[in-house]
């Protein structure tokens, strides 16, 4: 029996993934792997058309997927698997990095996220956190990973894990995503 490799569903957070951003270089660099979750608005995200979108993206995959996910796009993440979609059987994994603790963020577009849902995810996961990320103290990292049955990785002085981190293609996230795929 032939095993078919997962698709990469990547989901930026609020205001997209600039050129820049890691999540770019992948999409850029294996396309054929790699294919970005897009959102009707960026700019003003609503949790529901946020789920939906994802909701989609899984079920057109027609195949295995794994979700590759940073800030917003791994509470979006949590808010789907919440809802119990049957989609939810396709993921092998999700890879979420720098979750963004919108539960304490003063940004009024993020509110209709809240909260954050603290509940085990259907699949394996893990949890990727820069120890000085404005977005997310390590403490609320270490608590999302906990609740949501993940493995937690501390990066270290990464800030939120984005363009300005200065990762490029972030080889060492490859790594951890071909580990978390590895493992399921």
């Amino acid at each position: 029996m032939t095993v078919t490799a997962p698709i990469a569903l990547v989901l930026p957070g609020f205001q997209d993934s600039g050129p820049e951003h890691w999540q770019s270089h992948w999409v850029r660099e294996d396309p054929d792997t790699f294919r970005r979750v897009e959102q009707a608005d960026w700019d003003h995200p609503l949790v529901g058309d946020w789920v939906a979108a994802l909701d989609g993206a899984v079920s057109a995959a027609a195949g295995p997927v794994v979700l590759v996910a940073h800030s917003l796009g791994c509470v979006t993440v949590a808010h789907w698997a919440a809802t119990g979609p049957a989609a939810a059987r396709a993921v092998t994994g999700a890879l979420l990095v720098a979750p963004a603790d919108i539960d304490t963020a003063e940004v009024p577009e993020l509110v209709g996220f809240r909260p954050v849902p603290l509940r085990t995810l259907p699949f394996p996961t893990t949890v990727v956190a820069g120890s000085d990320d404005p977005w997310c103290a390590p403490e609320r990292a270490r608590a999302f990973a906990a609740a949501w049955g993940s493995r937690y990785v501390e990066l270290g002085p990464y800030g939120h894990i984005n363009a300005d981190s200065g990762l490029g293609s972030w080889p060492a996230g490859r790594t951890l995503l071909a580990e978390l795929t590895d493992r399921s």
